[in-house]
């Protein structure tokens, strides 16, 4: 796919933010280049949406987070930092080259001790969740495969307490939501997901596009109602 004639500027504009924003920081920088040089895809979110997840997970008072998607762990760490001391982040991956990257990830940053990265297939690993009494969760980033959206979506709210904070990523796929020609499965997942939270009376949601140095897409921010 050809990219959009305002990919350049989009990029200019996300490193003028970052750098001006999101300072430099050894441990986020060193996870970015060992999962590079391990092949992993480069499609763990940008410094800038990092520190909004950060910075989101502060404001609501985060001290349970439950992640789906870990690859490297550039996300876990910095949801990770947004914990107090005694708090906990598990965080879901079913790739065991990824797990192992992001293990190492984790513990350079300091984290080892918060952060609890669970190997397996998330539609079965949340239910061991569920019945090991691991929830409720106050905060929830969802960034995996977009087939499966829709159960985690479900999955989060069961694991949830009213006040709780739902972010899923990738919501809006260059636009292609709205072609109706478009059947990717990943495409139909999200179509899904999107009116499975608009019938869902128990979850306030909103999405937003953002453009960048990742190109066209968009996310979701649900909060558990009362």
């Amino acid at each position: 796919m050809s990219q959009p004639p305002d990919q350049a500027r989009w990029t200019a504009v996300d490193t003028y933010i970052t750098d001006l924003l999101v300072p430099a920081d050894p441990a986020l920088a060193a996870a970015l280049d060992d999962s590079v040089a391990a092949g992993l895809p480069g499609i763990q979110v940008t410094p800038n949406l990092g520190k909004m997840l950060h910075l989101l997970a502060r404001i609501q008072g985060s001290r349970r987070i439950l992640e789906i998607g870990t690859l490297g762990g550039y996300s876990a760490i910095w949801l990770a930092r947004a914990l107090p001391d005694d708090g906990k982040l598990i965080t879901l991956e079913r790739d065991p080259k990824h797990a192992e990257i992001a293990r190492a990830n984790v513990a350079r940053a300091g984290l080892q001790s918060k952060v609890d990265i669970r190997l397996g297939v998330a539609v079965e690993t949340l239910p061991r969740i569920a019945a090991e009494g691991g929830g409720p969760f106050d905060f929830f980033f969802i960034d995996a495969d977009k087939e499966s959206n829709p159960d985690y979506f479900q999955w989060a709210l069961k694991l949830s307490r009213p006040g709780s904070v739902i972010v899923i990523d990738n919501v809006v796929r260059e636009g292609a939501v709205i072609d109706a020609d478009n059947t990717h499965p990943m495409i139909e997942g999200v179509r899904r997901l999107n009116r499975l939270m608009a019938g869902e009376p128990r979850v306030s949601v909103t999405e937003l596009q953002t453009v960048g140095s990742k190109g066209y897409d968009g996310f979701a921010l649900a909060l558990v109602n009362g």
